[in-house]
């Protein structure tokens, strides 16, 4: 009879192990999924800023069709892309878009003088700043998701319960990867 209480206690033990484990990895999914959400609202603000951008260019640079098509195809491109490595390809060629678009202010002063042109880059590089924030915090939430699924015994839980690993949302860009070049 002693056994069986035995048992008894060390089947209830790892049933509650089983359930702590589980919630933990539940709740670091679910953070990974909020830290996604933040990533998805600056972009929301970045692509609501576009528009008034290549409108603006418009005016200074109406035979630049080719550039001001890219961008806005970029941009729908990633409007529709879904999950992270998709929305990071396409948020890639969107900023190597509007890469283009700002080099064209270079070629026409008027434009880089324009008080609304300076106004909206100057948005849109803020917006740039916290997006890069919010990468930079989903990668650190993925990341300790990741790690606590992987590691024993949460990764028993992990396998039952078809916990998946989340992806990184990384940048694909050589030139973003590259330190700045400086000279004097």
């Amino acid at each position: 009879m002693e056994a069986v209480w035995i048992v008894l206690g060390i089947v209830g033990l790892l049933v509650v192990v089983l359930i702590v484990i589980y919630n933990s990895l539940v709740a670091k999914r679910v953070r990974c999924r909020e830290a996604w959400s933040q990533i998805d609202v600056q972009l929301k603000r970045r692509y609501d800023l576009i528009p008034n951008l290549v409108e603006t260019v418009k005016g200074y640079a109406s035979h630049e069709q080719e550039t001001l098509q890219r961008v806005i195809e970029a941009r729908n491109a990633a409007i529709s892309a879904d999950g992270v490595a998709n929305q990071a390809q396409a948020e890639n060629m969107l900023t190597g878009a509007l890469r283009q678009l700002f080099a064209l202010s270079e070629a026409y002063p008027n434009l880089k003088a324009n008080e609304n042109f300076a106004q909206l880059q100057e948005e849109l590089t803020g917006t740039e700043n916290k997006i890069a924030f919010a990468r930079q915090h989903y990668n650190d939430s993925v990341a300790v998701y990741n790690e606590t699924r992987l590691k024993f015994p949460a990764n028993v839980a992990a396998g039952m319960f078809h916990f998946g690993p989340e992806v990184y949302f990384e940048l694909e860009d050589a030139a973003q990867r590259e330190a700045p070049k400086v000279s004097f």
